[in-house]
Order: structure tokens, then C-alpha cells, then sequence
């Protein structure tokens, strides 16, 4: 028994560490209640009662390259998003704490410019009429404070679909348009933003 319970310590202990070698960054990506998130989205808890983010993960494989974005996932819960908790006009994480991070395994064009194999932050800038979507080098940052225009990889301008539904928990997907085309498309309440992109050849 004590042996067992020896082993058990050292297990444990193990653990532990392996938590404290893990970067920050390592940490603030780990996903945390992305199936709560889901059964939210999926009206199986018909009260969103969590106050916190969840920790999601959207993946993908577009034609050769894989496509992931991990992202925090923060809940409406009765309250006005735009222009509201979400500002008109500024730069805006399009997520909770750490920056949302999109990766590519290949090379992408994204209206034409193009993106290199690698891991950017996916900034918005939220409109009434139009939104403005960003990849930025800098994706190992709390929220968008340390945001700096000059990392911008590329910017394109979008029109806000309506959707038909109010999405609770705000969600991203990785969907393939076409052959080696796809889009990365970031949902909440009854909005929807999508940034198309080609996997170069």
C-alpha cells in the first residue's frame, strides 16, 4: 500500500511538472469545456450559466495543408455584443485572453497576398456595414494589447452575414470552399465573418 501510494505521489508530482515546463502560451492554448461550448451552441443547456471562455479548437485539412485555430470562446448570455461589449471601430482579439491563433502547414494566398507556412493572430476590426480582418505576426499576446499595425500580414474588408440562428458561444470553423480553397469563418450571435484563402500549390 505504500508503495502503491509512493507511486502515486511521484505520478502526480510528474504531472506537475510537466505543467510547469509548458509555456505560457502553451498553457493559455490548452482547450478547457469546448464540449460544453457545443452543447451550448446545440441547445442541450438551454442556460448558458458559465461566465468564463471556453478553450476551442477548429481544424481542417484544406487540400495539402493542415488549418487549425484555437481560440477563446466567451458566451452572449443576455448581453448586447455589438457596439455594445464589443466596440464598433476598434481592434478587437475576436476571442477571449490569448490572441486567437490560426496555423497553416502550407503556404496560403489570402486576396492575393500571401501567407507563409505558420501561426498568426486573427484580429478583427468590427463595423456596422463592413469588418476588416487581420493576420498578424504577433499571436503569442493577451487579448490585443500588445497589437502593432506594422506586424499586419494582410487585411481584407468583408460584409457581416446574417445568421439564422443566434450562435450563444461564440464559435470558428475551418470549411473547404473548393479544390485547395477554404476559408477560416468566425461565428456569434447572428453574425458571421469568413476569410477566404487558396493553398499554393
Amino acid at each position: 500500500m505504500q508503495e502503491a501510494a509512493v507511486e502515486a505521489d511521484r505520478s502526480l508530482a510528474e504531472v506537475e511538472s510537466e505543467s510547469d515546463e509548458m509555456t505560457r502560451l502553451e498553457e493559455e492554448h490548452q482547450l478547457f469545456r469546448s464540449g460544453y461550448a457545443d452543447s451550448v451552441n446545440q441547445g442541450l443547456i438551454e442556460e448558458d450559466k458559465f461566465a468564463g471562455s471556453a478553450r476551442r479548437e477548429a481544424k481542417a485539412l484544406i487540400g495539402e495543408a493542415e488549418v487549425a485555430v484555437n481560440y477563446g470562446s466567451p458566451g452572449k448570455r443576455g448581453r448586447v455584443l455589438w457596439n455594445g461589449l464589443v466596440s464598433y471601430d476598434q481592434i478587437w482579439v475576436s476571442g477571449s485572453h490569448w490572441a486567437t491563433a490560426v496555423s497553416f502547414t502550407k503556404d496560403v494566398l489570402v486576396a492575393g497576398t500571401e501567407v507563409k507556412a505558420g501561426t498568426y493572430a486573427f484580429f478583427t476590426i468590427p463595423g456596422r456595414e463592413k469588418w476588416t480582418l487581420i493576420l498578424n505576426e504577433n499571436f503569442d499576446q493577451h487579448l490585443a494589447e500588445d497589437y502593432d499595425k506594422n506586424l499586419d500580414v494582410v487585411r481584407i474588408s468583408v460584409m457581416p452575414q446574417e445568421l439564422p440562428t443566434v450562435k450563444q458561444r461564440l464559435t470558428y470553423e475551418v470549411e473547404k470552399t473548393g479544390l485547395g480553397e477554404g476559408a477560416v469563418s468566425m461565428m456569434w450571435d447572428r453574425v458571421k465573418v469568413t476569410m477566404p484563402f487558396t493553398v499554393k500549390e
